[in-house]
């Protein structure tokens, strides 16, 4: 990467399974990494498949300006007010009644298709999503990507939205992905111009629910462990870490800091 390049850039939308977290768990060097890029003077934003729930915490605890949640279907800004905690606001969805009355379908469905497929089973963080439902393909089961495939095919025929990430297949009636979800967030919480906001956003991830934004953003980066996917990747990251995962991030991390700070 260049040094213009990383100066050019206003903030930095991250995945969380896999590319900043090692298998679910945080690292002290990763987390480290996120208040590095923090004083370097990038928004950061987190962009996870992982439920409402998770993001609300996180947009709260950690050093972010806003969380992605769903796969692009939730989203929350971190607005900072000039004494006291920094508010919570959540910018879409602006119906949560209703997306949560639609879950009921795709729960029925879910619940099909774990009978279908016994490998795979209900992900243990579906209670706290508000849009979609999610099956556990990776995390603590292993399907067969035929498996995957066939599931994927059946929720097409009933008008399913999915993505698969490496941990979990998502069902979803919202047609969102990490990218449009990125890009509406950053519109309605920064008043970012969505298409210049694809040339100073950089992006970065590590499987096949990040493809969209991989297409989407100008700058993308793939965690060393995105090789896998790579065949399956219709437009590939820029580039690629030599490390995996959270030290991946963290390597990106100094990379982006020291082009930052230190261009010569």
């Amino acid at each position: 990467m260049r040094a213009e390049e990383a100066r050019g850039l206003a903030g930095l939308v991250f995945d969380l399974d896999d590319t900043l977290l090692d298998h679910g768990e945080l690292t002290e060097v990763a987390y480290a990494s996120l208040f590095r890029l923090r004083e370097a003077g990038l928004r950061l934003v987190a962009c996870t498949g992982r439920p409402a729930g998770w993001a609300e915490v996180l947009v709260r605890q950690w050093p972010l300006d806003a969380a992605i949640a769903e796969n692009g279907a939730v989203a929350f800004v971190k607005e900072r007010r000039p004494f006291g905690a920094p508010r919570l606001r959540l910018v879409f969805p602006s119906d949560l009644a209703a997306a949560g009355a639609r879950r009921a379908e795709l729960r029925a469905l879910a619940e099909e298709l774990r009978v279908r497929f016994p490998i795979v089973a209900l992900a243990d963080d579906n209670s706290a999503r508000f849009t979609d439902v999610t099956l556990d393909i990776g995390e603590h089961c292993r399907a067969p990507a035929e498996d995957v495939a066939a599931m994927r095919a059946e929720a097409s025929r009933r008008g399913v939205h999915t993505l698969a990430s490496s941990v979990h297949l998502h069902l979803s009636f919202d047609p969102a992905d990490k990218a449009t979800g990125t890009l509406r967030l950053l519109e309605a919480a920064f008043g970012e111009d969505p298409t210049r906001a694809r040339l100073t956003y950089a992006f970065v991830g590590d499987s096949g629910n990040d493809a969209a934004a991989f297409a989407a953003f100008t700058t993308t980066i793939g965690v060393a462990n995105v090789r896998a996917y790579l065949p399956s990747l219709p437009v590939p990251p820029k580039f690629v870490t030599q490390a995996a995962m959270g030290r991946g991030f963290a390597e990106l991390a100094t990379t982006l800091v020291d082009l930052r700070v230190h261009p010569g």
